[in-house]
């Protein structure tokens, strides 16, 4: 009996090992384990940093043809961006007219997909992402600001003023094939880090009367009607443009995978799938341009197909709106979310309220007391539009809302928590949402979900952005136990995976500790780099060594649903003045 028990042991730990199984505890050396992490982070921001006149910039894993360097149009050619067309072989192109608003331009109208001209250096998140994508770049900022690099992190913020005035849009990232979408609004949480953090050089009014007006020219894409959830007052994701992404050029399984898991799968329902040939004749070629992509037009589009079924417009569309989320991919909205477009969700109208919140703030720091005014007057019609339609009160829960079959989702997710992070949410609603921890925590951290649907945006992975908006809400509402314990738990995750390997990924599974993920379908690699990753680290180890250090508190404190900021580190102190107006 004790050989067996102890072959079972044996047997489980070489399991656990051969899984990748990290249990998040500390190193045996701390001091020196944090030493090295904070290098590597250091020195990440140089080797993922980019710019024009650099080669590596110009390159994109993503899709198969040459490099191109668009300008905007009628943009004369800068000398550094000539030497690079010598240096990197790189062709020079300009985009064919001005863009004023997305929808201006049709990707179809720039065949050569090529990288668009941002006039200063900016940080990518690492791997097959060698560009400046909307979200991920306020968690690379919240880390550039934490290490001192202001000069790099304001630049970053004028590279998006720069894509607004010649782009039409923040973009998903600096890419033609991006011109159909951006991503989740984070640019006014950006300008207030720069704006108001007090370790960095004061920015005059004067920019800030700049960052508000490209701010304005934002949010308007956000309230436009392509982006409004029905008649709700809400706010939905939505790309125009049609059929698959080329930016998938790089994985032909893509598209394939969900597929096969969908015709593995008939007892789920879902309007996915059409019966289409294979190698379809010219006539059935222009049949599927509408029902549901173009052959022709699109490489991606010619391989996503299976044994004589292929996907429908309707999902594609869906698709294209979970990438402008961010969320790519998950079961959040229907299998890999391909209904993302009929859903008003909780994370978009809660980044929404805290927008109008800070342009109202601005307002006023502005002297603008009438725009101040209409500023809140938009976030607390958002707000009760939150609460009518996305806030569950028998189950204590935000779930996101269908506007086309007027159901609330059931589906628990970890972006619940946005609404502390925008302090949207009431006291009530933050004790209550805490309650619900436990369908997300693991000892490896927060997972996305508590479904397991084998997508990377669901159970068992965490992800430092939804992380830290997390730790950040509860910490603003009081938990402060919570939050520290989290951000201990992810913060032991990341440290002990970089201790193995040495890298930092941009996910880890929260249930075994590792980074050694093992997706099903949809995105399977987990990228070194990795930028928010590194900037959301820094953000816990700040939390953790500056602001909880009182340990004996935390354990006798009680929960203190108030929504108020966390106890200050010296380096923050000075921005807590102009912050109260944001707390209720």
């Amino acid at each position: 009996m004790k050989r067996t028990k102890l072959f079972c042991r044996v047997l489980v730990a070489m399991i656990l090992s051969f899984a990748g199984y990290a249990s998040p505890q500390p190193p045996a050396n701390p001091q020196a384990a944090d030493a090295k992490i904070l290098t590597y982070i250091d020195n990440g921001w140089n080797t993922l940093s980019r710019s024009m006149t650099d080669c590596k910039s110009l390159v994109d894993p993503k899709v198969t043809t040459a490099p191109v360097l668009y300008l905007p149009a009628g943009m004369e050619t800068p000398s550094a961006v000539a030497t690079a067309h010598q240096q990197c072989n790189v062709e020079i192109k300009h985009l064919p007219r001005k863009i004023t608003h997305l929808g201006d331009i049709r990707v179809a109208e720039i065949p050569v997909e090529g990288l668009l001209y941002l006039p200063n250096r900016y940080v990518v998140p690492g791997g097959r992402f060698n560009e400046m994508y909307g979200w991920d770049s306020y968690f690379i900022i919240l880390g550039l600001v934490k290490d001192k690099r202001i000069g790099l992190a304001q630049g970053m913020i004028e590279n998006f003023f720069f894509e607004i005035e010649n782009y039409g849009a923040i973009l998903n990232a600096n890419r033609t094939y991006f011109f159909t979408r951006s991503q989740p609004p984070f640019l006014t949480s950006m300008i207030r880090e720069v704006y108001e953090h007090p370790s960095s050089k004061p920015v005059s009014k004067a920019w800030l009367e700049k960052a508000y007006s490209y701010a304005q020219r934002d949010y308007a894409l956000w309230t436009s009607p392509i982006h409004q959830a029905g008649e709700t007052g809400l706010a939905r994701y939505h790309d125009i443009g049609e059929g698959p992404v080329p930016e998938m050029a790089d994985d032909s399984d893509y598209y394939p995978d969900i597929i096969r898991w969908l015709l593995a799968h008939p007892d789920i329902h879902t309007s996915y799938l059409i019966d289409a040939s294979d190698d379809p004749t010219p006539s059935e070629s222009t049949a599927l341009a509408k029902i549901s992509c173009d052959i022709a037009a699109s490489k991606v589009c010619a391989r996503a197909h299976v044994n004589g079924h292929r996907l429908t417009a309707d999902f594609y569309r869906g698709d294209r709106a979970m990438r402008e989320s961010g969320f790519d991919t998950s079961f959040r909205f229907g299998p890999f979310s391909g209904s993302t477009e009929d859903y008003a969700p909780v994370c978009l109208n809660s980044l929404l309220y805290k927008y109008e919140r800070d342009m109202a703030h601005f307002a006023t720091l502005l002297g603008r007391r009438m725009e101040a005014t209409e500023w809140e007057h938009r976030a607390s019609a958002r707000r009760e539009a939150v609460n009518k339609y996305l806030w569950n009160q028998s189950q204590g829960m935000f779930y996101d809302y269908n506007f086309t079959t007027q159901k609330q989702s059931t589906y628990n997710y970890i972006t619940a928590f946005y609404p502390l992070w925008a302090k949207l949410a009431t006291p009530q609603q933050a004790s209550a949402l805490q309650r619900h921890l436990s369908l997300f925590e693991h000892d490896g951290g927060l997972a996305m979900s508590d479904n397991n649907s084998g997508t990377q945006w669901d159970l068992p992975f965490g992800w430092a952005p939804t992380t830290w908006l997390a730790i950040d809400g509860l910490a603003q509402y009081g938990f402060l136990a919570d939050a520290s314990r989290i951000a201990k738990k992810f913060s032991q995750t990341i440290l002990q995976n970089f201790l193995t390997d040495a890298t930092i990924r941009e996910k880890y599974n929260v249930v075994s500790g590792s980074a050694n993920v093992a997706v099903a379908t949809g995105y399977k690699s987990n990228v070194v780099g990795f930028g928010w990753t590194n900037g959301v680290y820094l953000q816990m180890h700040d939390l953790l060594t500056h602001k909880l250090k009182q340990a004996a508190i935390l354990k006798t404190e009680p929960l203190n649903p108030q929504p108020r900021p966390t106890a200050p580190s010296p380096a923050d102190a000075a921005v807590a003045a102009q912050s109260r107006m944001q707390s209720h």
